[in-house]
């Protein structure tokens, strides 16, 4: 089994991933927290944890890992110092400890930051994390979905590299993409957007896999 660190563990979405790694066969999450108040509702489920902070030194969270989740974020408190740097210093480690592929929670709309009214800061910042993360040398994919939703995970999405529309989806399967993208068949070294859809997620990733090979 796959060593899976979830930058983010304990956000919605987070504790989403955490679950759907827990209950595979081929991958172990080790959830990665800021707060020790954090690390216990894991450990009572015999998850792995480490203790980190993406404003600090993380050379410590990365032992062991095979591959990275980034679905970390501010909540808009701190965009620059955890949405964009935290990741870069999360891609720096990772890079050194040769990890296989980096995954990166993202958002629709990274990248034209200044069409989003109210959020360009934080557009600004995936914007950059992004880039950095194609920039890195790490095998990668970039999932940017439309706004969150709490509705029940379907399980299907729409996906493409440019969707050319706004829309919702779940958090529910937005966690089983990124989930889906920790495979080794998965479409590795590209960005797209996903929405709710009609189209099976593992169907929608096979068909963006043949379009880039």
């Amino acid at each position: 089994m796959e060593n899976i660190l979830v930058a983010g563990a304990n956000g919605t979405t987070g504790k989403k991933i955490i679950n759907l790694l827990k209950s595979s066969q081929y991958f172990n999450p080790i959830a990665m927290v800021r707060k020790k108040e954090q690390l216990d509702q894991f450990k009572s489920q015999d998850v792995d944890t480490v203790l980190a902070d993406l404003t600090k030194d993380l050379t410590q969270a990365i032992v062991g890992v095979d591959k990275v989740v980034f679905a970390a974020g501010s909540g808009g408190k701190n965009v620059v110092e955890v949405d964009q740097e935290g990741a870069k210093r999360l891609m720096a480690v990772s890079k050194m400890a040769k990890v296989k592929k980096f995954v990166m929670l993202s958002s629709m709309g990274a990248d034209t930051p200044e069409e989003v009214e109210g959020m360009e800061d934080y557009m600004k910042a995936k914007q950059n994390a992004d880039h950095h993360l194609r920039e890195s040398g790490l095998d990668y994919i970039i999932v940017r979905p439309g706004t969150l939703n709490d509705t029940e995970g379907k399980g299907k999405i729409q996906l493409n590299e440019k969707l050319n529309k706004q829309g919702e989806i779940s958090r529910a399967d937005v966690a089983q993409t990124l989930v889906r993208a920790l495979h080794d068949d998965a479409p590795n070294n590209t960005t797209f957007e996903i929405l709710e859809g009609d189209t099976l997620i593992g169907e929608a990733m096979s068909e963006m896999n043949m379009s880039v090979s």
